[in-house]
Parts: C-alpha cells; structure tokens; sequence
C-alpha cells in the first residue's frame, strides 16, 4: 500500500467513525471466506457494514472521533462493523459470533462510551429503532382504537336487548 491509499484509507475510515452511532470490534482469526461473507452479506441486510482495515491505519483515524476509546482494542486479525442505527451492527455480530466460535467480540463504542462485550450484548439485544418507531405507533394509536370500541358498545348493547325482547314476543 503507497501513501496515497494509506491516506485514503485513513480519511474513508475517519469518515466512518465520524459519522456512525456505533461501532463494534471483533477477532475473525479462523473464520472461512464463505463464513466472513456471509457475515457481511447478514450485515448488510440489517443496514450495517464491516470492514478489514489495518489496525495502526484505523488507530490513526480514530483520532479526534468520538469512538476513539476503541483504539486499545485494536490488536490482532481485527474487523470493525458499524452502522447508523445503533443496534443493527451488535445484533447481526451478536447472532453471528453465537453460530461461528471463530467471531470473538472484543467491545465497541456507541458515541462517546466504551463497550465491553456485555454492553454490545446488552446492546444488541435491544429492539432497533424500527421495532421501536412501529411500539411508539401503536401505543398512539391504541386509545383512538379503545375510545372508538367504546363509543359503539353501548349502540351493540342496545341493539342486543332490543333483539332479546323482539325474539322473546316472537316465542
């Protein structure tokens, strides 16, 4: 690698730990192409992205970003999967690390706080943020629901008692 694409390494990578909510930091050693592929192509469903970059090329591009306290974790075959929504990057990671032993999350950062594996764990195990968007939606829109059953209940009940009385002088 010349200097030109280390620079551009470094500006691409400081862009990423500049604009993401979260990023988390994982040992690969012993994973298959095919295992690692499928591992991007898992996060890339969920809206998340991983990259391989060399570990002093990100150390130097995590300086100045509010996810620099991951730069200590930075040692060994280490990838770096972010994404925009917080959650979506721990969760895929999570469930792959769960299937393949060969994926050891190592932490991560969400802003400014540090994460140990726990925290990504706890992390991931949080709803994203359009399982929450869709709870939010339905928590408003529950009592318009219950005010209309309840406004036509009575109408039900009525009509209901004047049934009851129709059949009973038709008996």
């Amino acid at each position: 690698m010349d200097k030109a694409a280390k620079k551009d390494a470094v500006a691409s990578l400081n862009d990423v730990f500049s604009s993401t909510s979260v990023v988390v930091v994982a040992h690969y050693a012993g994973l298959t192409v095919a295992q690692f592929q499928k591992l991007r192509r898992e996060m890339k469903a969920n809206g998340a992205t991983v990259k391989v970059a060399k570990n002093r090329l990100a150390k130097i591009a995590l300086e100045g970003t509010d996810v620099a306290s991951i730069s200590k974790l930075l040692t060994g075959p280490t990838l770096i999967a972010y994404s925009s929504d917080p959650v979506a990057a721990p969760k895929v990671a999570t469930a792959f690390a769960k299937e393949n032993d060969k994926l050891v999350i190592l932490g991560g950062a969400m802003g400014t706080t540090a994460l140990n594996p726990d925290g990504v764990k706890a992390l991931a195990t949080m709803p994203s943020l359009d399982e929450m968007r869709a709870k939010l939606i339905g928590l408003i829109q529950a009592p318009a629901t219950k005010l209309a059953q309840l406004t036509n209940a009575p109408a039900g009940k009525l009509a209901r008692v004047v049934q009851a009385y129709a059949d009973k002088n038709a008996a």
